[in-house]
């Protein structure tokens, strides 16, 4: 049996209600979380860095680019880790349709990367129109498709990868 970390309930004192809505972003682990292997591209550079490898795969609903981590002694490095940055531009909509696009990715990130993708890489994940309407189930579709062709798939998720037949 596996012990989870549960955060404790926080306790709102009647004359604090801006501390309700905040409750949630109190746990470390919040919706922002997305897996033991999974760490987030957050500053401008790294995006910058990922973009100009020019590597990249456009789905319908989504683009991928990838690029492998820096090289050894480079701060930045993390090694057995996968970064993801998520990233929509004002051609999407306004600051609403790109929060919601934003949000799809992420939850989309969180559902397939852990087990699809392999370590040793950082990701951009660049919402497009078509985000905010394509089905989820096309979505996950887009991204597996792209971690495939960009050769970044989980070598027990790649079809046509022979079933594992080891004797016990």
């Amino acid at each position: 049996m596996a012990s989870v970390h549960v955060c404790p309930p926080l306790v709102a004192v009647a004359s604090w209600p801006h501390v309700v809505p905040r409750a949630a972003n109190a746990c470390p682990l919040n919706s922002r979380y997305m897996g033991p292997l999974i760490e987030r591209l957050k500053k401008r550079p790294d995006f910058l860095r990922v973009a100009a490898t020019r590597k990249k795969w456009a789905a319908p609903g989504l683009i991928l680019q990838v690029k492998s981590h820096p090289a050894v002694g480079d701060p930045a490095r993390t090694d057995g880790f996968l970064r993801v940055g998520f990233t929509v531009s004002k051609k999407v909509g306004n600051a609403v349709h790109r929060n919601r696009a934003k949000r799809r990715l992420r939850a989309l990130a969180a559902e397939i990367l852990p087990t699809n993708a392999v370590a040793g890489f950082d990701l951009v994940i660049i919402g497009r129109r078509t985000t905010l309407t394509r089905p989820y189930p096309k979505l996950v579709g887009d991204l597996l498709k792209a971690l495939r062709k960009m050769g970044i798939t989980a070598p027990d998720t790649q079809p046509g990868a022979a079933p594992d037949t080891a004797q016990v």
